[in-house]
């Protein structure tokens, strides 16, 4: 029997944010800003290393309110590893994520484009995850992804 292939998927959010393109990519490069608007609802981000620049990385522990939230790392946590390959002038960030985890569901690297662009009104802000691992819900991660771009929102906003 042949072994089964796992499938990779995509997954898509975009967002206007209504204020200048320097203005939310610092927030990419900001440890304070980015622990703020990262995490989706629900959770709280601190960093256990950051380095925001092109060749740098960080790790990043995501801890859930919710007891009821399934978990990758341990019994109220997620930690993901990220490389940041690109740093683009504030046009393109590519972070590649890693999460820990002892489970195959969620293993692989996690592509993350992230897209900005000027446009009438302020900055459209697009993400293309790529190579979902298939532990990760496609309607939850559309949830946690725009619930991001929500605080990415409201952090560059104010």
């Amino acid at each position: 029997m042949k072994p089964t292939k796992k499938t990779r998927r995509t997954d898509h959010a975009e967002r206007l944010i209504h204020a200048p393109l320097p203005d939310v990519f610092a927030a990419f490069t900001s440890a304070t800003k980015l622990a703020r608007w990262l995490p989706p609802e629900g959770a709280i981000g601190v960093f256990e290393h950051c380095d925001l620049r092109a060749g740098g990385g960080f790790r990043l522990r995501l801890t859930f309110d919710d007891p009821d939230v399934e978990t990758k790392s341990d019994e109220d946590s997620d930690i993901v590893e990220v490389h940041i390959p690109t740093l683009d002038d504030g046009r393109l960030i590519v972070w590649e994520v890693e999460f820990v985890s002892d489970d195959p569901r969620f293993s692989g690297t996690m592509a993350m484009h992230w897209y900005l662009s000027r446009k009438s009104g302020g900055t459209l802000v697009t993400i293309d995850a790529h190579h979902v691992p298939p532990g990760i819900s496609a309607k939850d991660h559309e949830a946690g992804l725009n619930s991001s771009l929500a605080n990415l929102a409201a952090v560059v906003e104010a």
